[in-house]
């Protein structure tokens, strides 16, 4: 899955995003979508989603 498309991205889905305070490092957090955040259906460093955690980062892979 690539997490710079809107449309590969699903509520429910299991995925890996990266948080803004991780970029510089590139950890990434696991977890499930809530909410899909980026309104624009492309976005070169991956959609930004909210997690069922509460946690808010940009998708880089999906599961």
């Amino acid at each position: 899955m690539d997490g710079t498309k809107r449309s590969d991205i699903k509520i429910g889905a299991k995925v890996f995003v990266v948080q803004k305070q991780d970029q510089r490092s590139g950890k990434l957090t696991e977890g499930v979508v809530q909410r899909i955040l980026t309104n624009s259906p492309n976005h070169h460093h991956g959609i930004k989603v909210m997690l069922e955690s509460g946690i808010v980062g940009r998708v880089k892979d999906g599961i």
